[in-house]
């Protein structure tokens, strides 16, 4: 696990940088996502088993939920709660800048 966050980012990322950073009992995990411009793919849904908290330390970002049809920007700071099963998708990162997300998966 790296000391500072944003340490260790490969100059180079082709697509979206994941490394785990800390796991336990029933699928608790803390992981470190690096984007450069990535998105999800078009048709492209994340629906997932566990509850996620995600905080964008850098950059920006917008995620976009399926139902009931939303969209939210985040800028560094900004810290979301997606329930388990809530269809979401990453629209678009900066293109111009490492936008680091922390996220914490847990089950209730």
């Amino acid at each position: 696990m790296p000391d500072n966050l944003f340490d260790g980012i490969p100059a180079q990322l082709p697509q979206e940088w994941l490394q785990t950073l800390l796991s336990g009992d029933r699928g608790f995990r803390v992981e470190r996502i690096v984007s450069r411009g990535h998105a999800s793919p078009d048709g492209f849904w994340y629906q997932q088993d566990e509850d996620e908290w995600v905080l964008l330390l850098s950059g920006s970002a917008e995620l976009e939920y399926q139902s009931p049809s939303s969209r939210v920007t985040l800028r560094p700071g900004d810290a979301v709660a997606i329930p388990a099963g809530c269809r979401h998708r990453v629209s678009w990162t900066a293109p111009d800048q490492d936008s680091v997300w922390l996220a914490i998966f847990y089950q209730k």
